[in-house]
């Protein structure tokens, strides 16, 4: 599970940048971000798979279409759910909408754990349990205030858990599953920066942004990869738990893009911070605990040697 967390905290800090990294992608609109974004990401999680030794899951998932051609329905709803997050995940900073896509992060991990308990019967600690009481504060307050959930939330909050747990269902909870998401939607991305508008003639004027996007793929490559993998690694739970790091990291990049939270939303994003100060904290425990317990075990083992030279030497 070790794994699972760093995958997810890893990933947490790249969407992170990834939000903040949308100003350097500019004068290219969201359409044109997320076609170069489709496009340069493919590449990278290719090499990175055959690194890993991870292609033949590609293989895989298209010898199972062959023997089950209804499986390309799957891959079809799969790659809609996952790329149409990715746009909205570009489209909301571009568009002033930052902090309704980062809400809808927000509402994300409280959707993920009530699957989680319904669906896989897993527990929650004492922390946790406190933690969710204080995120569900915080997004309660912040729909009472609008007074309705806008669409980007309720898209983010609602189809990232269907999308992981179809994931599991379908047996493409892999990145062999990932790839063929991106590859899916190739086409579209070649319509949007080709046919739809000329993004070509937008980068040959702003050169800059050849390697904009070339940083662009690589992020997204290894964001959306560490993601997928932890959703692999990690119970239910615990995956959603640890996704209130995110939209806390991307509160703060929406602000630093020149968006400012009013005197009314602090009681929304206030109990959300302490929120993943609480998961944090026993985390921290965790760690604390583990790391006393193998000083235990060493200590005992080193005595028991000592204890066994002892009885030799007798």
């Amino acid at each position: 599970m070790y794994k699972g967390v760093m995958l997810s905290v890893l990933a947490s800090f790249t969407f992170g940048v990834l939000y903040f990294y949308t100003e350097f992608l500019k004068p290219l609109d969201s359409e044109q971000t997320f076609a170069w974004r489709m496009l340069s990401t493919l590449p990278f999680l290719t090499v990175f798979m055959w690194w890993s030794g991870d292609l033949n899951r590609i293989a895989e998932i298209f010898q199972r279409v062959i023997k089950q051609p209804k499986m390309l329905l799957w891959l079809l709803c799969s790659s809609f759910l996952c790329t149409t997050q990715l746009w909205l995940f570009l489209w909301g900073p571009i568009n002033g909408r930052g902090l309704e896509v980062s809400l809808g992060y927000f509402l994300l991990p409280l959707v993920m754990v009530l699957v989680g308990c319904l669906l896989y019967k897993e527990k929650l600690s004492t922390w946790q349990i406190a933690a969710i009481g204080l995120a569900l504060l915080g997004v309660s307050h912040e729909i009472w205030r609008m007074g309705y959930m806008a669409w980007e939330t309720a898209y983010i909050a609602v189809a990232y858990p269907l999308y992981f747990f179809l994931r599991r269902v379908f047996k493409t909870d892999h990145l062999g599953g990932f790839w063929w998401d991106l590859a899916l939607v190739i086409p579209v991305a070649i319509y949007l920066a080709f046919m739809h508008s000329d993004s070509l003639s937008v980068i040959a004027h702003f050169p800059h942004l050849i390697w904009a996007v070339i940083g662009l793929g690589f992020l997204s490559c290894l964001g959306l990869g560490s993601y997928m993998l932890a959703s692999r690694y990690l119970p239910f739970v615990i995956f959603g738990l640890l996704s209130y790091l995110e939209p806390v990291l991307l509160a703060f990049a929406s602000m630093m893009l020149g968006e400012r939270i009013a005197h009314d939303e602090w009681l929304t994003y206030v109990p959300i911070w302490l929120a993943v100060l609480l998961l944090v904290i026993e985390g921290s425990l965790h760690v604390i605990k583990q790391q006393q317990k193998q000083r235990t075990l060493v200590k005992n083992s080193q005595a028991l040697a000592l204890e066994i030279e002892k009885n030799q030497h007798k």
